[in-house]
Order: C-alpha cells, then structure tokens, then sequence
C-alpha cells in the first residue's frame, strides 16, 4: 500500500473524479478527509467509501472551501484529528459555459472562485503544516483546456491555466521543504458533469482523441495516486496530462 500512513485531504470529493481519487487513496492505505458542498450528497459518499475504511481512517467535513473560514475549518479539523497533513489534492470545480460575447461578470467570478480561488486559499492552509513536517504533496486538478483552450469556456480556461500558474511558482517556493507540487490534466472523462452531452457532441469531442474513447475516473485517480506516493519524490512543478493523447506537447 503505497500511501500507508499518510493523511491526505481531497476536495471536492463527494462526486466524480474527487470521489474516485478518495477511493483509490484509502484502498492503498491512506487516511482520507473527504469534503463537498452538498451534505447530502457527501454523507451518502461517506457512507460508500466506508466499505473500503474505518471510522479511524475516514472523515467527511462539509464546507465550502472556496471561503476562507469555512475552508480553515476543514483544515483544522483535519489537523485536530489525524495531527498532520501528508497530501492535499485541490480538486474542487465548476464549470459555466458561455459564448464570450454573452458570459457576464457573474459567470466569471464564479468560476474563478470556485476553481482558482479555493485552490489558492487551500494551499495556503496546508502549506503551513507541510512547511512544519518538512514534507507534503500537493496535487491540483487542471485540464487539458488549460493547454488548448476550449470555444465557451473562457472563464473555466483562464481557471484552469490560472491553476498550472499557481502550481509551478508554489511548487518552487515549497521545494526546499521537502514538498512536491504537480498537476493532472484530465481530458474528455465520463462523469456526472459530463454523462449528460449529446451523442452529437461526444462525437465530435472524441474525433480529437486518438485513442478513440472517453477516459475514466479511475485512470485519473491512479495519476494522482502516483503523484502522491513516495514513487514521485523526484517531480515537481510538472503537469501530468490524462487526456488519451488529445494534447500532445
């Protein structure tokens, strides 16, 4: 089990690829603080997951991480139960989708709050603690659209590259303490925020991958698993695309 004794923080992990990546974590032996918005949503998750942990090895703490007090509170609730704070994957986001012309201001900071800002405030809070251990990994969610960008997506775009920007400086200021900081970069992955497109436009989304086919949660969660395991002591400051070949750089 290669995250044995580690302690680990998932935002955004009642659903999706959060969700799998608590899974993973805790099926190789990590203690997992999972967390959402949605409290209904994140008890029946918390209810899932505990099939693969004990009461000792899992906590669900509802908050919205991209506020600063509610956010601190995850953390210090982290910290007053488990001591310390191996891994932190920033993986809480949303996205709006707009013509430039027509997104209003209201769907910009959204975006940019729920993406870029919480990621931001929950780095800061963990920082402090890994700083203390002299070790830590952090893992942001990115997107391949960070790297080509995507036709109605600008505020998810500027988030999403906003996001690589913040990982490669805090992954400098961070490595002298013994701290990894990478990102993944998703592609086009079945989930709840994309099982509802049309035929039409998973298609047309899929003529761009050449290996033909949507990616899964799971193939995005083992990234992320590597990226948090001592098997990644060497690399910082990187992004780790999961996109079947959509970017290839």
């Amino acid at each position: 089990m290669v995250l044995r004794d580690k302690v680990a923080v998932v935002t955004g992990s009642s659903r999706g690829i959060g969700k799998a990546i608590a899974q993973c974590f805790l099926t190789n032996g990590a203690t997992v603080a999972i967390n959402g918005r949605d409290a209904e949503r994140l008890r029946n998750t918390e209810q899932e997951l505990r099939s693969f942990a004990s009461n000792d090895h899992l906590l669900a703490v509802h908050a919205d991480v991209s506020d600063w007090t509610e956010a601190k509170k995850l953390f210090d609730t982290v910290q007053e139960k488990f001591g310390r704070l191996d891994i932190l994957v920033n993986n809480a986001g949303v996205f709006k989708n707009s013509l430039l012309a027509r997104m209003n201001e209201d769907e910009w900071d959204w975006v940019l709050k729920n993406n870029l800002k919480s990621a931001f405030i929950c780095s800061r809070l963990a920082a402090k603690t890994m700083m203390k251990q002299r070790y830590g990994r952090m893992i942001y969610m990115s997107s391949v659209v960070a790297l080509g960008g995507n036709p109605f997506q600008a505020n998810y775009a500027a988030s999403k590259a906003g996001i690589d920007g913040l990982m490669m400086a805090t992954a400098k200021e961070l490595a002298p303490y013994g701290i990894t900081v990478n990102s993944v970069a998703p592609g086009y992955i079945f989930t709840d925020m994309t099982k509802d497109f049309s035929e039409q436009t998973i298609a047309e989304v899929l003529k761009y991958i050449p290996l033909g086919r949507a990616g899964t949660v799971d193939e995005v969660a083992y990234a992320v698993k590597f990226l948090a395991s001592d098997e990644a002591a060497y690399i910082t400051g990187q992004v780790i695309q999961v996109d079947g070949g959509r970017v290839i750089r």
